[in-house]
């Protein structure tokens, strides 16, 4: 039986986010016990030029929900992009994770060549279905997962190669 955009999907959206919530647990606690603020690690970025720590979550949440909702032809939900505290990061990463879970197979399988069009101000991208998981969502989606992984471990919170991937 071929792999279908859900199997590809949301599974992986879920496992990936519960990963990123237990990261976020550990930079939380590290936070306690050496008595720093956790604002310094919310707003933390790798370079002056990047995001930081909340704005990494943000856009890796908008990216999954964004994806499940085109691939299913449903409305997208909004988020406020509010987020400061660590608190604040998991809700929305809870929140996602709900959205996620709402969306069935039925609903996203046979969307290979929907027709999904975003829009950055004037700019316009185009994609099928199936693209637009691969090409596009996947690679951003990990990019700020691994980012957000990066700027904790920069920082000095004892995470690895296993928090981010899980266990099998």
């Amino acid at each position: 039986m071929p792999l279908t955009l859900y199997q590809a999907s949301i599974p992986h959206f879920v496992r990936m986010l519960e990963n990123l919530s237990e990261i976020l647990k550990k930079a939380e606690s590290h936070a306690e016990t050496k008595k720093i603020d956790p604002a310094i690690f919310v707003n933390a970025r790798l370079a002056p030029d990047m995001y930081p720590l909340s704005r990494q979550v943000q856009i890796a949440t908008d990216m999954v929900k964004g994806c499940a909702a085109r691939l299913a032809g449903i409305d997208v939900p909004s988020y406020e992009d509010n987020e400061t505290t660590f608190a604040d990061l998991q809700a929305r990463i809870a929140k996602t994770l709900a959205f996620l879970q709402s969306v069935s197979a039925s609903q996203i399988d046979g969307s290979e060549d929907r027709k999904i069009t975003l829009k950055f101000g004037s700019r316009e991208l185009s994609f099928l279905g199936k693209a637009y998981l691969f090409d596009f969502v996947l690679p951003n989606f990990h990019f700020h997962l691994t980012t957000a992984y990066a700027i904790l471990r920069h920082n000095g919170v004892e995470i690895g190669k296993k928090d981010y991937t899980g266990n099998y």
